[in-house]
């Protein structure tokens, strides 16, 4: 191999390696954002708790992509047969990471009717307190979601909660917020959010399951280049020189 290409290579090797730490940097900001917020709210409303595991494993693969993609940028690597075989040992287990994550993905996406069963229970149970987790999730996930009730604000005439109070009103998290005034009374429908959460729910997390299953393949490409290039850096080591010692 010429010593022009092998530069051409190294420069490759480097231009995605900054483009894997990158990516793996935003996919673990907005991990964090999905698995501390977002599910901190819904986990209630779930069935089985692992339904959070594809995000989880995604999240795991996000880091070792910023650690593998920092260290493909490091120039000592395309000279470090040692560095280069732990690299490539990074990307394999980013892939098993990553088709792992991807396959349930694909499973729980296809379970998620199911999965939100309990949703209307923790709607129906719901108190008011704020002292009570469950009126706690119901009441930031309407306020996050812009959402309210199962399907629409018309559940809420069906609950304990709503007898109560009287029948005039919902919770004060349904109010729209354009609408400043609103005091989630019932006969101004207008000022409440249109869509319940089940429906509101059900695509935030698809996007989530659907950004993960799609994200299987084109990590999959970026590699398989990575592994091309390293592989043809490895093959071209020089070999150490070796001398005819003689005995006098």
């Amino acid at each position: 191999m010429s010593n022009q290409r092998r530069k051409a290579l190294k420069t490759i090797l480097q231009l995605i390696s900054n483009l894997l730490w990158v990516v793996g940097l935003i996919v673990i900001l907005g991990g964090l954002y999905l698995l501390l917020l977002n599910y901190r709210q819904s986990s209630l409303f779930f069935c089985h708790k692992y339904i959070i595991l594809p995000a989880v494993l995604a999240f795991l693969s996000a880091v070792l992509l910023v650690v593998s993609g920092c260290m493909g940028s490091w120039k000592s690597i395309s000279n470090s047969p040692f560095l280069q075989g732990l690299f490539v040992y990074l990307l394999v287990v980013i892939f098993c990471l990553t088709c792992t994550a991807s396959a349930l993905a694909y499973f729980y996406s296809s379970q998620l009717d199911s999965e939100l069963a309990p949703l209307s229970a923790a709607f129906h149970t719901y108190t008011g307190s704020s002292q009570d987790p469950n009126s706690q999730a119901v009441d930031a996930t309407q306020k996050e979601l812009q959402c309210c009730g199962v399907h629409d604000y018309r559940d809420w005439f069906e609950t304990a909660w709503f007898n109560r109070t009287g029948g005039l009103s919902v919770p004060h998290s349904c109010c729209n917020s354009s609408f400043p005034s609103c005091s989630g009374t019932v006969d101004r429908p207008w000022e409440l959010y249109s869509k319940g959460c089940k429906v509101k729910l059900e695509l935030a997390v698809q996007f989530v399951l659907s950004l993960i299953i799609w994200c299987s393949p084109a990590v999959f490409l970026v590699e398989l280049i990575l592994f091309l290039i390293v592989g043809q850096l490895m093959t071209d080591q020089s070999l150490m020189g070796y001398e005819i010692l003689i005995r006098k």
